[in-house]
């Protein structure tokens, strides 16, 4: 729970999952898909369903898996499919996705890439007001 202080009062914000809408493309077809994914600050990478590789023209059987450790610290190999665009309003980043789940996730490095912000308040993602027309981000 988080208290938010106005000026005239204290206000009660109750924190939940923070869900988003992004468009992802392969970009060796064009194929594209909008999915609605899980916004998940404890994960690195963007991770989609079996099912979404599929949509998007990726066959996981013959796509090369990478080792990762999971939330609760398992090693499981995993397919990565790539390359493919994420899209969140005038942002994109061309990286990897992990097929992994039943739902789909998006971590801190394309929420970096694209410069964008988590609004627990809102529960939402949005570009980083400090650059509404392009990303910044850190390099060090």
């Amino acid at each position: 729970m988080i208290i938010r202080h106005s000026r005239h009062q204290a206000q009660e914000v109750r924190m939940g999952l923070i869900h988003t809408d992004l468009k992802l493309t392969n970009l060796f077809t064009e194929q594209s898909v909008n999915i609605r994914a899980m916004v998940d600050t404890g994960a690195m990478h963007m991770c989609v369903t079996a099912e979404i590789a599929r949509q998007l023209g990726f066959d996981v059987e013959e796509m090369p898996r990478v080792l990762v450790r999971v939330a609760d610290g398992r090693h499981v190999k995993v397919p990565s499919i790539a390359p493919i665009r994420i899209e969140f309003s005038n942002r994109s980043y061309t990286t990897e996705a992990l097929v992994l789940g039943e739902e789909p996730l998006v971590g801190v490095l394309p929420l970096e890439a694209m410069d964008l912000v988590v609004d627990p308040v809102q529960q939402q993602i949005m570009v980083n007001p400090l650059h509404p027309n392009f990303p910044v981000f850190p390099v060090k």
